[in-house]
């Protein structure tokens, strides 16, 4: 019998949700988790590696690590190919501060 997925924290919500082109591509829009935008958040813009992302989301380093590739991978789907990014859904809890 499998584990139960742990619930990622995240800290800070995304401001702004959704993402377009001047020209978006009439493609289905690319949908980025809560917690694949929170880790690109930490990762990538707040510097942190992973093991402070993993500790800062309280997930394993391999966790961090497959959930920053599949955001990664969105990111540069949604850029690549012009098409529109949402963020929204997922499996997170929101930290008490």
């Amino acid at each position: 019998m499998p584990r139960s997925a742990k619930c990622r924290r995240v800290c800070q919500m995304p401001t702004h949700c959704r993402f377009s082109p001047e020209r978006p591509a009439h493609r289905e829009a690319v949908e980025l988790t809560v917690e694949e935008y929170e880790a690109l958040r930490l990762m990538d813009y707040l510097g942190l590696n992973q093991e402070g992302a993993a500790a800062q989301m309280g997930v394993a380093r391999s966790t961090v690590q497959q959930v920053y590739d599949t955001a990664r991978r969105r990111l540069a789907q949604a850029l690549v190919e012009g098409r529109r990014l949402h963020i929204s859904g997922g499996d997170y809890v929101l930290c008490p501060r």
